[in-house]
Formats: structure tokens, C-alpha cells, sequence
């Protein structure tokens, strides 16, 4: 595998110490760039001394893009510099399980759906359909699996998410409190379906052959979902950043999502607003050599100076709406941000 270069960042940015929870979630809409606000994050982190793990739960990943080498369906440490690990959820790789599924069943959920049948409380024809909706799909249930895995995973300090784009995210963020009352559900239906064990072996491991050890296997998982959830929810711990861009469009969404997440008891504490038409030095104590980066000729520029203008409103409004919120900015660079040296400047916009 290929090894990050770090040779170049100390020339230009030193993040210094992030301060952040044990979980970052970055979210917001497709394109507004999420992936480059965890993978700066996630360098700084790291750089920091914190042994950090950098998850990309988008099906479209990008996260190798932005740290400039390639990233394993595996967490793999990038570079022996600095403890900053990586992985890109690839959910047709995901064990199988009740989530990974074996061709068992037919949708997301594999051989489980075929289990439950009409008794499945989150099927549309389930007793309670119209309540719950249909389960979440399996790139987000593969995200919520290895989710709980790195959270026991002692390798890691801090573990940085780059979700999908909202409707994925807000999927995955409901998926624990539906998992969790469906648990609860195998539990008691257990002795009605007694091959639904053999759809939780390579989920949770141990031994199916005596009952009594199927049933543990089971409280084990609800005990793994129920302390995800916890965690999720537990603003000392997690931490959900929202990332927009200047237009006033991509403010109201981000007024909207941030709405949903607080209704998940999630905690919104930053708003990052990317590609803002300033100066990296007006937005980051930094020094920077000055042929190193062009800034935008606002006042030469008519087109500048017009989208600079519709910026200004929108930074005003997010300003307006998010006031009691750490609102932090990041400049558009005229090159593309990709490598640890160009993730550094980020991170130090982000600290």
C-alpha cells in the first residue's frame, strides 16, 4: 500500500491540537465537501499524537482523493509518521450477518427479512408499517456494523466520519433506535425462528450450537447497538459538524438538517462553511508564503465581486441562524485540496 507523504506540511501549517470528542461526524449535502473536512481532521488529529481512524461511509468515496493515497476496504495505518489510520466502507465486503447478508433474502436486510416475515417491525408490511418506514439500506447498515466494531476497537482514540450525503446520513443515524427495538424483537421471537441465529453468527461470532449461547449472541449485539446509540447522543463524546457552502440555499438545508440531527438528540456545535472567496490568511492565523496561494481579486474582479456579494449574504444568514453554533470558515483554493500538505491548511481554518 501506498504510504502518505508528509515530507511537505511542517513548510506551510502545524494544526496544532484538535479539539474534539472520541467521534466526528462531518454531514450536509453531496458536494459541499465533507470528505476534505474529515480527512483534515483527521491528519491534525493525528498529527496531534491521537491514534485516529478516518471512515468514509459514502458509496462514492472520495476520501483517497483528498488524502492522496489509496484507502483500503480495511482500516490500514497511512504513514509511520504519525498514528492516522483509514478505510472506505465498502458494504458488498461487510461479513456476513444480518446486515451483510448471504443471498438468503431478498433487500437490504438479507436472509432476516425471509426470518421475520409479516412479524418484521420494520417491513412496510410489517404491524407497524407507516410508523417506522422500511429499513435503511445496506450501505448505511454495513456503516452502522463496523461503526460498532471501530468503537471497540482499542487501536483507535478517535474515529473522524465522512457520511454520505443527508438522506444516507439521516438513515444511518436512525438505523441504531430501529435496530434496537428490532432486537428486542428477535430476542422474544427467538424460539419461534430458530435459524434467526445462524443469520447473527458472523455478526456478533460465538457459538450457535447451544441455545442458550445463541441467545447471548443476541444480547451481546443489542448491548453493542444500544451503546452505540448512547455514544451518538452523548455530546461529550460525539460531535456532528455540518458542512455548507456560502450560498443562501445550502444554508437553509443546513438549517433543516440540523433540525433533524437535534430531533436524533444529536450534538450541532460547529457549522464549517466551505469555499469562502477570502483569504487564507484572514481565516486562519497563519504564515503563508505569499506566492504560495492566490486569493480571489475581489475588488478588480467583477465576478468576484459579485459572487463575493452573494457569499456575504448567505455567511450573514448562517451567522443569523446558527448564532448560538461555532460557525468556522474555509477559504476556496484555486488548487485542488488534496495531500497532507493542503489537509493541514484546512485543519488549521478548522481548529
Amino acid at each position: 500500500m501506498t504510504e502518505l507523504s508528509v515530507e511537505a506540511v511542517d513548510s506551510l501549517a502545524d494544526a496544532g491540537a484538535v479539539d474534539a470528542p472520541e467521534y466526528v461526524l462531518y454531514g450536509g449535502k453531496g458536494g459541499v465537501g465533507k470528505t476534505t473536512m474529515a480527512a483534515a481532521t483527521g491528519v491534525a488529529s493525528a498529527r496531534d499524537g491521537t491514534a485516529t481512524l478516518v471512515v468514509s461511509t459514502d458509496p462514492a468515496h472520495s476520501l483517497s482523493d483528498s488524502l492522496g493515497v489509496p484507502v483500503p476496504g480495511e482500516p490500514a495505518r497511512l504513514t509511520e509518521e504519525f498514528p492516522l489510520y483509514a478505510v472506505e466502507i465498502d458494504p458488498d465486503n461487510v461479513e456476513d450477518g444480518p446486515f451483510g447478508g448471504d443471498g438468503a433474502g431478498a433487500g437490504p436486510m438479507g436472509g432476516l427479512d425471509a426470518l421475520l416475515g409479516e412479524d418484521n417491525p420494520m417491513s412496510e408490511a410489517g404491524p407497524d408499517a407507516g410508523t417506522g418506514g422500511p429499513m435503511p439500506g445496506a450501505d448505511e447498515a454495513a456503516a452502522i456494523q463496523l461503526l460498532m466494531r471501530y468503537m471497540d476497537d482499542d487501536r483507535f482514540d478517535r474515529v473522524v466520519v465522512d457520511t454520505a450525503p443527508t438522506g444516507h446520513t439521516l438513515r444511518l443515524l436512525e438505523l441504531p433506535e430501529l435496530l434496537d427495538s428490532m432486537m428486542g424483537r428477535m430476542i422474544r421471537l427467538r424460539e419461534r425462528f430458530s435459524g434467526m441465529v445462524d443469520s447473527v453468527k458472523g455478526f456478533v461470532g460465538g457459538d450457535d450450537s447451544d441455545p442458550e449461547a445463541g441467545l447471548a449472541d443476541l444480547e451481546a449485539m443489542a448491548d453493542r447497538i444500544g451503546r452505540l446509540r448512547t455514544a451518538l447522543r452523548d455530546g461529550s463524546r460525539t460531535e456532528f459538524r455540518v458542512v455548507m457552502v456560502p450560498e443562501e440555499m445550502s444554508v437553509l438545508e443546513s438549517e433543516r438538517l440540523v433540525e433533524q440531527l437535534e430531533g436524533f438528540g444529536m450534538d450541532v456545535s460547529t457549522l464549517v462553511v466551505n469555499r469562502v472567496m477570502q483569504d487564507l490568511t484572514e481565516i486562519a492565523d497563519l504564515e503563508v508564503p505569499a506566492d504560495r496561494f492566490v486569493a480571489p481579486e475581489i475588488e478588480d474582479c467583477e465576478f468576484c465581486r459579485r459572487r463575493w456579494d452573494v457569499q456575504r449574504g448567505a455567511l450573514g444568514r448562517a451567522q443569523e441562524l446558527f448564532r448560538s453554533r461555532d460557525v468556522r470558515r474555509v477559504p476556496l483554493f484555486a488548487e485542488e485540496v488534496s495531500g497532507v500538505s493542503m489537509l493541514g491548511l484546512v485543519a488549521a481554518c478548522l481548529d
